[in-house]
């Protein structure tokens, strides 16, 4: 498993080595949906060779956040669905969803990073 101390003292940093990167997050949104099967999560991803699917759902697994279930049958399948901590992390997805599209409609409107907001509005 990735290192769990922090250099920086921060949470986010231990968060980040847990479920950060490219494809941690894509793969936990897709099964925020219920259990899949490998390929059928490779299709809804789209992008991501099978080799690195394989990595990031043990790296996952191991971290405690997705489970696998082989089921003995001819052929082989096996579900990977989410545990109850990796469904803690809806909120987090749900809102790197949000933020993504909010980001994507604005930077595709003003045609360039100069126009967004670099304040926060008011809570």
């Amino acid at each position: 498993m990735k290192r769990l101390n922090s250099k920086s003292g921060c949470a986010v940093e231990v968060t980040l080595s847990v479920m950060g990167g490219t494809w941690k997050p894509i793969i936990l949104f897709q099964l925020l949906h219920g259990k899949k099967r490998f390929g059928e999560l490779g299709r809804s991803i789209g992008g991501i060779t099978q080799r690195m699917l394989t990595l990031q759902l043990r790296e996952l697994e191991e971290a405690g956040i997705v489970l696998r279930t082989v089921h003995a049958e001819v052929p082989p399948r096996v579900d990977y669905e989410l545990t109850a901590l990796g469904c803690s992390l809806q909120p987090v997805l749900i809102a790197m969803r949000n933020w993504g599209t909010a980001y994507a409609q604005q930077h595709l409107q003003d045609g360039a990073l100069g126009g967004l907001s670099t304040s926060c509005p008011p809570r």
